[in-house]
């Protein structure tokens, strides 16, 4: 420890005192409220030494540097992704709360527009055409502003993906990054397209409005634009329902899992069947030991003792074993079972939207070719088509809200329902909370009934440093569901060794349980 500082008893000239108060009034206000902490500061020389003392003022200026950083004294880059990241949060909500209006516009006001269409032409009456132009203008104008807000979140949600996927160079980061840059990538190529029909659309509606000269050359465009769009989506929808279908016979493929560990089971069971018999033999030379007459009676008694406790502790880490087992069996069936409803779930939405799509498509051909003949407005097929089209995608929209809401309701009035093992449960909220969270339609499910899905077959399939008492065979079976679930050692760019240990790193279970929940709803 450095020589401490201690204040001299000589007394200062008066010149001296006088211009150190000059110094100190001139560099700050308050001198004399600076005088304790100097004499505090002195204090600590005396006792802990210069360099003590200096280094709880260097920890003092730091903390003072760091809380001048989070104050917004960060790098440009920082504040540059701090920005984007608020503004695309702006704009997924801006476009979530357009989302109810613009389902509502795409069930109802434009199949219905579709109608008064069709009935002004039979009429013959103009006022009712006009009016019609005019709502179907308002129509595509919602249905543009929705779109172009989703695309442009589509848009950057892409290029984070992209930029997290290259930053990810494997593992389950990698891949969910990835994958979901190329779902938000379409999603912005469909979202533009769509937006272009829109846009045709209107353009339609307000040559009606004008009874302009070219309202057929408008119509004509807008059905080869709304067709182009149906066309697309429905082909998405088959790609979608293609992977969906392949992860379901992927994992139909595992078989039982009753029937797949049978062996397993067997093999366990019998050792604890042996255990039980090595127990009870042991017992029976314990007996046979306190009836023996002789000078070595107390140790074989000991010895006994010893043999009998051991052969316990072995018939009952057999029985334990065979119960996690089997335990572990019914859970891995559960789980299978949850993902191939799942998939099944996610064909059905898929063939209900994209055959909506493709009813669509057909009305925006009859929409063209009707324009370049007797005109749309006098053939009622485009009518029919075009309400259809729309039943259907308005039925696949308001079952997924429905969904989604039970669930958000579910999450915060049962949490105990689906809070991970071993953790405590946040409290249960009222009825009306719950009903009020569950219509935030903008807010994902977090606590829901697929993360539980997720973390137990993570726990099934990690290594023995985090799942110890599961056997080689089930946590085999596990695994061979993560691959057919597409998160094997291909998808994420690893040797299966570093497969292995990936799952076997405490450090990274957060980030496979995400990208297992994502895997479960995803085709």
């Amino acid at each position: 420890m450095s020589t401490p500082i201690h204040r001299t008893p000589t007394r200062q000239s008066a010149p001296s005192l006088t211009s150190a108060r000059h110094r100190e009034g001139g560099s700050r206000t308050g001198s004399a409220s600076a005088r304790p902490l100097e004499r505090a500061l002195l204090e600590m020389q005396s006792r802990a030494g210069n360099r003590a003392t200096t280094a709880v003022v260097q920890r003092v200026r730091g903390g003072e540097k760091g809380s001048a950083a989070a104050k917004g004294d960060a790098s440009p880059g920082a504040k540059r992704k701090n920005y984007r990241d608020r503004i695309a949060a702006l704009l997924d909500r801006f476009k979530k709360n357009l989302e109810p209006i613009d389902t509502f516009v795409k069930g109802f006001q434009t199949p219905t527009n579709a109608g008064l269409t069709q009935q002004a032409a039979v009429a013959a009456n103009e006022g009712l055409k006009h009016s019609a132009a005019a709502s179907g203008t308002s129509a595509a104008s919602g249905n543009l502003l929705t779109e172009a807000a989703g695309t442009v979140v589509s848009g950057m949600d892409a290029y984070k993906n992209m930029k997290d996927a290259k930053k990810h160079e494997n593992g389950a980061d990698h891949h969910k990054a990835k994958k979901k840059a190329k779902t938000k990538a379409a999603d912005t190529v469909v979202g533009a397209a769509a937006s272009g029909s829109y846009s045709a659309a209107i353009a339609k509606e307000v040559t009606k409005v004008q009874k302009a000269a070219d309202a057929a050359v408008a119509s004509e465009a807008s059905g080869i634009a709304g067709a182009s769009i149906g066309a697309i989506k429905a082909t998405r929808s088959a790609f979608r329902i293609g992977g969906a279908a392949g992860k379901y016979k992927q994992i139909k493929k595992l078989g039982d899992p009753h029937l797949v560990q049978a062996e397993s089971l067997a093999r366990l069971n019998e050792a604890r069947v042996q255990a039980n018999w090595a127990a009870a033999e042991a017992y029976v030379a314990l007996d046979a030991y306190w009836e023996h007459e002789g000078p070595e009676r107390l140790e074989l008694v000991s010895e006994g003792i010893d043999a009998a406790l051991e052969a316990m502790d072995e018939a009952r880490d057999a029985a334990e074993n065979l119960q996690q087992a089997e335990n572990d069996v019914e859970q891995l069936s559960k789980v299978q079972q949850y993902a191939r409803k799942k998939q099944l779930t996610k064909i059905g939405k898929e063939a209900a939207g994209g055959g909506g799509e493709s009813v669509k498509a057909a009305a925006g051909v009859v929409t063209a070719v009707a324009a370049g003949t007797v005109g749309l407005a006098s053939n009622p097929v485009g009518w029919g088509l075009a309400g259809a089209g729309a039943g259907l995608v308005l039925g696949v929209t308001m079952y997924k809200a429905l969904r989604a809401a039970t669930k958000r309701y579910e999450e915060v009035h049962h949490p105990e329902r689906w809070a991970p093992q071993g953790e405590t449960p946040a409290e249960a909220a009222s009825r009306k909370e719950s009903l009020q969270h569950a219509m935030k339609f903008w807010k994902k499910v977090s606590k829901g009934e697929r993360q539980a899905m997720a973390r137990e077959i993570y726990a099934l399939a990690a290594g023995p440093d985090i799942s110890r008492n599961t056997t080689a065979e089930m946590r085999e079976s596990a695994r061979s569901l993560l691959i057919a679930l597409k998160s094997g050692p291909a998808k994420h760019k690893l040797e299966p060794d570093a497969w292995a240990e990936s799952l076997n790193d405490p450090a990274k279970t957060s980030g496979w349980i995400a990208e297992i929940a994502e895997q479960l709803a995803s085709g």
